[in-house]
């Protein structure tokens, strides 16, 4: 497994670090060689010699990563060069949040990122949903312009949603998934920063379920669910943790949303706010088709193929399953 090997910790090691070194700079030329550095940590990540795809994904987010990180460099460049003292400037503005959302596959700029995704271990695809978010995240949040990031929120929304629809990796499904979220995140962003650090936590703790059941058993296409003849307690876990992952309401993906709602609508975002609730409606619909095939789907048990779990790590997965359905009951005394 990925944790044994020295070279790879490393990497691992600098990838943490490098985000460290992004969001505490006190430059916008430090935040750019923080990124730099990231970059160069995660492509050792994915490169695996043996998985032609994993070599040709390390390629796509080599290239694309830098034609982000130069119009990042040549934006902040520019705004030196042009303006001595912080004048807010619409169209650099427009810039640096252009090449930080290429960086983190935001829509419109979200093409690569189901494509390097589908070329990932699950280990990497975590990392890449959650941990290379933050970043670009936080230097958005030091320098945007508000209606260009309310446009960027609504295609997000819109474009995870239909996106997924027509899947039938669940690596690219997760890949939709993430880029909805990621209008979520910026949206709670908008507000504050401590309401987004909420949402990356519970998003991460909900992804890294998902992640760990699929690395577990295996799996990257749908038509796996349906051929597997696992027992029923397994496809509830899928259950309660898909739906958790849609945000409703007993389980704990929906209170993060519940309390982002709660600002957007304190805040006035009327119209972002229905556009979320719409399509988180489409995001349900196809988790709930995945769940139903496999629960229904009564294939033949077939004698020749037997599918084991890699280790006794089942246990842990309840004890995930049953964080993600009792502690919305826990987070009622979040208001006491």
């Amino acid at each position: 497994m990925f944790f044994f090997n020295s070279n790879k910790m490393f990497f691992l090691f600098i990838l943490f670090f490098s985000t460290l070194i992004s969001i505490s700079s006190n430059s916008w030329f430090g935040c750019w060689i923080g990124l730099e550095i990231n970059l160069l940590s995660f492509i050792p990540l994915i490169s695996n010699s043996n998985n032609m795809m994993s070599s040709e994904a390390s390629l796509k987010y080599f290239l694309i990563q830098s034609i982000a990180s130069i119009n990042f460099l040549f934006s902040i460049l520019l705004k030196m060069i042009l303006f001595k003292n912080f004048y807010f400037n619409n169209i650099i503005a427009i810039m640096i949040n252009s090449s930080l959302l290429m960086k983190m596959g935001s829509a419109p700029f979200h093409f690569w990122f189901p494509n390097i995704v589908e070329g990932m271990s699950w280990f990497n695809n975590f990392i890449l949903m959650s941990w290379q978010k933050i970043t670009p995240m936080i230097l958005l949040s030091y320098y945007f312009n508000k209606n260009f990031i309310i446009i960027i929120i609504i295609m997000n929304s819109v474009i995870g949603a239909i996106g997924g629809l027509n899947q039938t990796s669940l690596r690219k499904l997760m890949a939709f998934s993430s880029i909805n979220n990621l209008g979520w995140m910026l949206s709670s962003i908008m507000i504050s920063e401590n309401l987004w650090m909420f949402y990356l936590f519970m998003y991460s703790f909900i992804i890294s379920t998902m992640c760990f059941i699929f690395f577990m058993l295996n799996m990257y296409f749908i038509n796996q669910l349906f051929i597997f003849n696992m027992n029923y307690m397994i496809k509830l876990f899928f259950l309660i943790n898909f739906l958790s992952l849609g945000g409703l309401p007993p389980f704990i993906g929906f209170f993060p949303k519940w309390i982002i709602i709660n600002f957007l609508l304190i805040n006035k975002f009327f119209i972002v706010t229905f556009i979320f609730i719409m399509m988180s409606l489409v995001m349900l619909f196809f988790y709930i088709r995945i769940i139903y095939s496999s629960f229904m789907f009564n294939y033949m048990k077939l004698k020749w193929m037997k599918f084991f779990l890699k280790n006794k790590l089942i246990y842990f997965i309840n004890f995930l399953s049953f964080i993600s359905i009792s502690s919305m009951i826990l987070s009622t005394f979040f208001f006491l």
